[in-house]
């Protein structure tokens, strides 16, 4: 299994330098130790190291594309995305809000889930980018339901776990605390658990947040579901922050990708750190072989 990276040929080039052979991607050419392969796709305008220019906008959405052409043929086995500037694709006047729904849209899937991977954790999440109190109105039975299934499944189809343990958070401290807290998880939460817990998922909790992210809880787990962005997320970037991956589950294919922005002011420096990148390529991989095991 190789790498292909899909971009400018002299754009890679010129970024790497005397430090790595470049050579054109060929499918029936096996692969080299120490050649990186790129699939060249032409800039639309040249790039400046750090600056954004709307008029390369539809060749980020066109290597998106082919990507996807390849993952759905069986050309690839999965899709590493690099961090993308949504602001400059608006800005061409292509309606854009991240790669995640790209795909979403580009594959007909109806519901993704983003979880991130990293410091021996695996976080999904519930709801995503809302403001706070819009979360509690979103925290709905049907989106718990699917939100739980899709874990579940890909949790056993690409992570390679045959019975998946879930740790499921409450939305309000202290779960709740009986209700004096919020009905939320008495009302929402823990009903769906239950039901799916008759399907046979192994599902715990709604737990504390607070005291789920402890070692002796975690350890009982294979993942956890968080009810919202900032309930989840801290943590694990706490304990992976640079190496943490983040995964979309429900989609067709298998996709990755780091857990950071663009960094526009390290571009063309030699400062960034790639950890972040090797991390989500070295998940797809395990990710394609587990999939690939489970056929």
């Amino acid at each position: 299994m190789r790498p292909v990276v899909l971009g400018d040929i002299e754009l890679i080039r010129a970024r790497a330098g005397a430090a790595v052979a470049v050579r054109a991607y060929a499918p029936d050419v096996p692969a080299a130790a120490g050649v990186l392969d790129v699939l060249h796709l032409p800039l639309n305008v040249a790039a400046r190291p750090g600056r954004l220019d709307p008029a390369n906008a539809g060749y980020v959405l066109a290597l998106l594309d082919r990507a996807l052409h390849g993952c759905r043929s069986g050309e690839f086995g999965a899709i590493v995305t690099a961090p993308v500037h949504k602001g400059v694709i608006n800005d061409a006047g292509v309606a854009f809000s991240g790669h995640t729904e790209y795909l979403a849209e580009r594959t007909g899937t109806p519901r993704v889930v983003m979880m991130l991977v990293g410091g021996g954790l695996r976080v999904a999440l519930a709801t995503t980018h809302l403001p706070l109190a819009a979360v509690p109105g979103a925290i709905t039975p049907a989106l718990l339901d699917e939100t739980l299934r899709i874990l579940h499944a890909d949790l056993v189809g690409r992570f390679g776990l045959v019975a998946p343990r879930i740790l499921v958070a409450g939305l309000n401290p202290h779960a709740g605390e009986g209700g004096h807290m919020g009905r939320e998880e008495i009302d929402v939460i823990a009903p769906v658990l239950e039901r799916l817990r008759g399907e046979g998922m192994r599902l715990v909790g709604p737990l504390p947040a607070d005291t789920l992210f402890v070692p002796h809880t975690l350890a009982q787990g294979d993942a956890v579901l968080a009810m919202y962005h900032d309930q989840g997320l801290p943590v694990l970037k706490h304990a992976s922050f640079g190496g943490g991956v983040n995964v979309t589950l429900g989609l067709p294919i298998i996709r990755t990708s780091v857990d950071h922005g663009t960094a526009l002011d390290l571009a063309g420096t030699g400062r960034a750190d790639p950890g972040s990148l090797f991390a989500a390529l070295e998940l797809a991989i395990a990710m394609v072989r587990s999939r690939d095991a489970a056929r």
